[in-house]
């Protein structure tokens, strides 16, 4: 049976493009008599509020999308994700980064002919290098720091792998291109690429349905998957929802939240419609 998911983040409200994404995925289970979950992905306890959880659920049900209960939100299970990177850790594939984010700036432009991946250029493994008892000087000072991912470490032990893509077909991971990703900070117990990765196992996902812009991020997500013996989901990125001005929507589109469209007098129809989805 499939099982499929929507997870937002709950740093703001629904816009138009995050409906049609809900949409997409929601028919995708229906046709197929499947599944459908919604997963609040509220990690990063800084920037998501609560209020803007109870937004989504809000607008999602106004908009038709129905849901299994419970909804699993990502804050209620640190543990998880804990032990998830202890595993990593036990492997000695996961190392403190003090860098801050002006430092790499630096370092990258420093360097000529920085190695570049899907995102821009890559981080440059300074602290990967850094001399043990530097570094455990550091962490017993108590400076501030992310866990990284040795990705070159990690694919090694991992062999290769790959994954299906419905739009794309059969993929070959290249967790290089992303190269050394973090994977918590002090202050969040998880990174997004963590987090999503373990959950999806965990609730027995076996679709993911995302926009494409999240496509090179799969290639580090099947790397974690067969470092810690997750399940291999079936993936299928699709398009973006553009704007006129042929950018995709986003959190600062506020005149284009479910909830804006729903004060402005807008139905449910007319909203599924604006998402190209039928009512």
């Amino acid at each position: 049976m499939i099982v499929t998911r929507f997870a937002p983040s709950p740093t703001g409200l629904l816009h138009i493009g995050s409906a049609f994404s809900a949409l997409f995925t929601e028919r995708a289970a229906r046709e197929a008599g499947g599944r459908f979950l919604l997963r609040i992905e509220d990690i990063d306890t800084a920037r998501c509020r609560p209020e803007f959880a109870d937004a989504i659920c809000e607008d999602l049900a106004w908009l038709g999308v129905r849901w299994e209960e419970p909804v699993r939100r990502q804050s209620k299970h640190f543990t998880d994700y804990r032990a998830a990177l202890a595993r990593l850790a036990a492997m000695d594939l996961v190392y403190p980064c003090f860098c801050t984010r002006t430092e790499i700036r630096a370092e990258i432009a420093a360097a000529a002919g920085a190695p570049h991946g899907t995102a821009g250029p890559l981080y440059p493994g300074t602290c990967r290098r850094l001399d043990p008892g530097e570094r455990a000087a550091r962490l017993a000072r108590g400076d501030n720091h992310a866990l990284r991912l040795d990705v070159s470490a990690a694919a090694a032990l991992a062999g290769p792998i790959a994954w299906h893509d419905r739009t794309r077909g059969e993929q070959r991971a290249r967790p290089d291109l992303l190269g050394d990703v973090v994977l918590a900070r002090k202050d969040v117990p998880a990174s997004y690429h963590l987090a999503v990765t373990l959950d999806d196992h965990l609730q027995g996902v076996t679709l993911v349905t995302r926009g494409e812009d999240l496509f090179a991020a799969t290639h580090i997500h099947r790397l974690l998957q067969a470092l810690l013996g997750l399940a291999t989901p079936e993936y299928l990125h699709h398009k973006l929802l553009l704007g006129a001005d042929g950018r995709r929507f986003a959190k600062r589109d506020r005149a284009l939240t479910l909830r804006a469209l729903r004060e402005a007098g807008r139905t449910p129809a007319e909203v599924r419609a604006m998402a190209r989805f039928a009512a």
